[in-house]
């Protein structure tokens, strides 16, 4: 009714402005990529190193005198892999601050949590890529096979953990902000936490409900049980189970790091602390 002064929103505009915002911050996030890597230093560089990587752990699995363990350890590194690169968020996030740009950032409505999350895009994507090389390439020669039908569930879930674990990055990134100096620090004990606790090489089984209790918190926990349910050709009620834990998780440190975000735009604002280190 016209005149009777009551205003109605569109519940989807929110999520349309915070779509646009992720597309353009993730094109700052590729034109990094392409100054960072060109398609041979990826593969040969950065690949080959992380299928190094897990060459090395897998082999020193063989110790065990376990085919079961290798292959174990083999699927274990391959997903760590992907979530190694997207911890590189905790680094890239500070860069706004190093460059300049925070402050302008400080200036605008938009909600910075969208900003910093397509700021860093590149590194789930890659991640993605170097987790499924290895575990189709590689992963086949410590024992660990995939049917053609597995592939796609296979796919999916790598997409899954990639995006789950670059938002628990990310709710460590906005801490980040306010002390990069040790942003690689940060990025490194999470990294080998997640690769300790979260079954990548040790079942979370044998470890104390205590530590099973930190490990449940953590998206790769979740989503790399859900992996290893696809190779061992569980039924789709179990994998699914596992990726919705591993989803629920991703969206809880997303919603932490956009409350993170908010409160230190909002204490930089206050303060006048943007451009300082």
């Amino acid at each position: 009714m016209k005149g009777a002064g009551v205003r109605f929103t569109n519940p989807v505009a929110p999520v349309v402005q915070a779509s646009r915002i992720v597309r353009h911050s993730a094109a700052i996030a590729f034109a990094d990529m392409r100054a960072i890597y060109t398609w041979r230093v990826w593969i040969f560089g950065w690949l080959g190193r992380m299928l190094a990587q897990v060459t090395f752990f897998t082999l020193l699995g063989r110790t065990a005198d376990s085919q079961g363990h290798t292959a174990y350890i083999a699927v274990g590194n391959c997903v760590m892999a992907c979530a190694l690169e997207c911890m590189s968020v905790v680094a890239s996030t500070t860069w706004e601050r190093v460059s300049g740009t925070l402050v302008l950032l400080c200036a605008v409505p938009a909600r910075p949590v969208w900003v910093f999350f397509g700021r860093s895009l590149q590194w789930p994507i890659s991640g993605s890529g170097t987790s499924l090389v290895a575990l189709l390439a590689l992963a086949p020669l410590f024992g660990v096979s995939w049917r053609p039908s597995q592939v796609p569930a296979l796919v999916a879930l790598v997409l899954l953990t990639a995006l789950t674990t670059y938002c628990f990055g990310l709710f460590l990134a906005a801490f980040v902000l306010n002390a990069s100096g040790v942003r690689n620090i940060v990025s490194n004990v999470a990294y080998l936490l997640m690769m300790i606790l979260c079954g990548v090489n040790v079942p979370v089984s044998q470890w104390p409900s205590a530590v099973r209790a930190v490990a449940d918190v953590l998206p790769l926990t979740h989503s790399l049980h859900a992996i290893r349910l696809v190779s061992a050709g569980a039924g789709a009620p179990q994998v699914l189970s596992a990726a919705a834990l591993a989803l629920l998780c991703g969206t809880g440190w997303l919603a932490g790091a956009y409350v993170a975000f908010d409160r230190f735009m909002a204490r930089a604002r206050g303060t006048g602390s943007a451009d300082l280190f």
